[in-house]
């Protein structure tokens, strides 16, 4: 299957997309069409041998495509209105206006300064929307343009000619306002790709150069300062900074890098200096792969989208027909004037345009993307937005996810006289000769209780396997290690099992600096809970949305971890399987389930959950193309504040469409009832469209507002 993308500079709204749809769909050899409304972007899926025909199609349509390449970068389109456009909105106005006034003060609506004013007022802003009808009635497409201009021309036979002007006047301002309002949501997704700079300071033999960025290769050496911004993804290899990382994984605080750190483009270096190799050019970033996620949810229709879009399939041909049949048949029916019901009819016809309908959802999800991507949240299309809402319960993964997945020092126990500091070092000493995972862990411990004391020397080091280590200290035989250490060498004492049972009871791990004589100290090393994770799971609840651990440590670990949290139901000892067999049990329970993990070991389980969440997703490939939805950090809040952001989003799709619909029924009835004119329907409907646009594009400040401290 073929695939081409084209940029379609005259594809402003949702309007256009369905003209294009009537036009290419039909065609043979058109497999699907992807529209990303916003950017101006179609993607053709097709089996043509040449795509000449999609391009012919699209020029006819008056829709000036242009072939993008690759990740062809957009070309800026001018913002706002042009001098000329709003020069020819202002001789329209005053003109449209000049003929009401002229009107209603000799109650003449075809006296020649009203034919003049109202041809000017014509001519001047509504010669674009007479072409679109033109197009829309050839390819027999009932859009907004082919009735407005209906509408229009409907007006000039029946002689009101200061309507017709002030129909044509009234759309054109709603649609230039409209256009200035989708820009806004435009912007606002540009300007997460355009966070990165231009250009970078490269070192090039023994000098620092500017380059543009879209020439650094990878492997290259970069210096960032204080104040600017990092250029590329790359890897520290010199100095310390504080790093801005916001606009990658939503972060309140600055993150310190030292060397071996990754560095993101689009941070900001809020204190020092620091050189760095690039690991990805420019188009591959976390950044670039970002936008690229946003752009592509774009093309995804969200379930809202798709029943607002086949309502109006049918709503308009509807209201259509009933117009007709009130100008054919209400001066048989009931009598009176035909112009008379003409009129009535050509009120109702502009009625029937379901532009505030349509336009909502698209805006509205796509403010909801943008706001999330902002907060570290990516989110893979508008099913996953709107399907957020629903979740009934979460599954997460606790290590790396509810705790920092790595151990620390968390508990010293003194035994005998010896001072804890004391024996604390001389533990150290001994644990600095090994590579176990516990072992450096406890040095990392006494690294910060004591920064500014020396390790001791040891002598006659050796590995216990299994056990622990041993080695002598100032002429004195060490030994430390686990529970078996202490058996073998005969001196568990019951005191001193009552103390590592209770230790181990809570999910930790038991270590004991011994001498042959007996216990010096007892220590604990456990992977440690995230700051974040005990108001994350408070902030779950709070949605009535019921947390489950799924974990591969043991169950003990897994229930001390879970108290500590309040989690009830959490698991133990499950293998990636087991962890999909467990989702499964909990969609039957539950209804719909999240589940959150690292992206790839947990991918089992992430593909059966109805919505998956990948955390620490920044930099992470796999994870921002796997998951449905990307926590850029490690934040576990950020579950909460995705499934709020997807009940707010629903929220307001239900408001605009109880709006848009409200409207057309008030209307439709004083359409009916002979209370609404032509200019009256126009501003309803295009203020109808201006009012959900305004609504949804209150969901790009969401996190500012409700929680702007995470």
């Amino acid at each position: 299957m073929n695939q081409e993308k084209y940029r379609i500079e005259n594809m402003d709204c949702p309007t256009e997309e369905q003209l294009i749809r009537n036009r290419l769909e039909p065609m043979q050899g058109i497999v699907r069409l992807d529209f990303n409304l916003l950017d101006r972007e179609l993607t053709v899926y097709h089996h043509l041998d040449d795509p000449q025909p999609i391009v012919s199609a699209l020029v006819k349509l008056d829709m000036a495509p242009r072939l993008l390449e690759g990740r062809e970068p957009q070309s800026e389109a001018p913002s706002g209105l042009s001098a000329i456009k709003k020069g020819l909105l202002a001789i329209s106005g005053i003109a449209a206006i000049g003929a009401e006034v002229f009107s209603w003060t000799t109650g003449q609506d075809t006296s020649w300064p009203v034919l003049v004013l109202a041809v000017v007022s014509i001519l001047s802003a509504g010669l674009p929307t007479i072409k679109k009808g033109w197009i829309a009635l050839r390819n027999m497409t009932l859009n907004i343009y082919f009735l407005m201009s209906l509408a229009t021309a409907g007006a000039v036979i029946i002689g009101k000619w200061p309507e017709a002007a002030m129909v044509i006047f009234l759309f054109a301002i709603a649609e230039a306002i409209e256009a200035l309002s989708l820009e806004r949501v435009r912007n606002a997704i540009k300007s997460l790709a355009a966070m990165a700079p231009e250009f970078a300071e490269v070192k090039v033999d023994n000098d620092w150069q500017e380059h543009p960025v879209a020439e650094v290769t990878i492997g290259s050496r970069i210096r960032i300062r204080t104040g600017s911004r990092v250029p590329l993804d790359a890897r520290v290899e010199s100095g310390r900074a504080a790093l801005d990382q916001a606009p990658i994984t939503g972060e309140s605080l600055p993150v310190d890098k030292q060397v071996g750190d990754t560095l993101f483009a689009g941070s900001i270096v809020t204190d020092g200096v620091v050189e760095a190799t690039v690991t990805s050019v420019a188009g591959d970033s976390t950044l670039a792969r970002i936008a690229a996620a946003i752009q592509d949810a774009q093309s995804q229709r969200a379930p809202t989208q798709r029943f607002v879009d086949q309502f109006a399939h049918y709503y308009t041909p509807a209201v259509v027909a009933f117009a007709v049949a009130v100008a054919v048949i209400g001066p048989v029916l009931f009598g009176g004037d035909w112009s008379y019901w003409l009129y009535k009819a050509l009120v109702m016809l502009v009625i029937a345009c379901p532009c505030a309908l349509v336009v909502s959802t698209p805006v509205t999800v796509v403010s909801g993307l943008t706001a999330a991507a902002r907060h570290g949240i990516l989110i893979k299309g508008g099913t996953y937005l709107e399907g957020g809402g629903l979740l009934q319960a979460v599954a997460l993964d606790k290590t790396g996810t509810l705790t920092n997945g790595k151990l620390a020092l968390t508990d010293a126990v003194p035994f005998g006289e010896m001072p804890i500091e004391r024996a604390l070092l001389i533990a150290a000493s001994l644990d600095d000769h090994s590579t176990h995972p516990v072992a450096k862990a406890l040095v990392a411990g006494w690294r910060v209780q004591q920064p500014n004391v020396r390790l001791l020397p040891v002598e006659n080091f050796g590995v216990l396997n299994g056990h622990g280590v041993k080695g002598t200290i100032d002429g004195q035989q060490w030994h430390i290690g686990n529970h078996h250490l202490v058996d073998e060498l005969g001196i568990c004492s019951p005191d001193l099992e009552d103390k590592i049972t209770v230790i181990e009871n809570t999910g930790k791990t038991a270590v004991i600096l011994c001498t042959g004589s007996g216990p010096a100290a007892l220590f604990g090393v456990a992977d440690t809970i995230r700051a974040e994770s005990l108001e994350a799971m408070a902030m779950l609840r709070a949605l009535h949305v019921e947390p489950v651990m799924l974990t591969g440590d043991n169950s003990a670990n897994a229930r001390a971890i879970a108290d500590l949290l309040g989690i009830q139901d959490a698991r133990g000892n499950m293998m990636p399987e087991s962890k999909q067999a467990a989702i499964a049990e909990l969609k039957d329970r539950y209804g719909t389930i999240g589940m959150v993990g690292d992206g790839i070991n947990d991918a089992p389980a992430l593909a059966r959950a109805d919505i998956g969440f990948a955390m620490g997703a920044a930099g992470t490939a796999t994870a921002l193309e796997t998951a449905d939805v990307a926590i850029m950090d490690d934040d576990p809040r950020k579950i909460a504040g995705f499934i709020g952001l997807s009940r707010r989003c629903a929220s307001i799709l239900k408001q605009n469409i109880a709006l848009a619909l409200s409207i057309k029924f008030v209307f439709f009835s004083l359409a009916l009832s002979g209370y609404a004119t032509l200019w009256m329907a126009v501003f309803a409907d295009m203020g109808g469209s201006l009012l959900v646009v305004f609504n949804g594009l209150r969901l790009l400040g969401y996190f500012q507002k409700k929680h702007g401290v995470l």
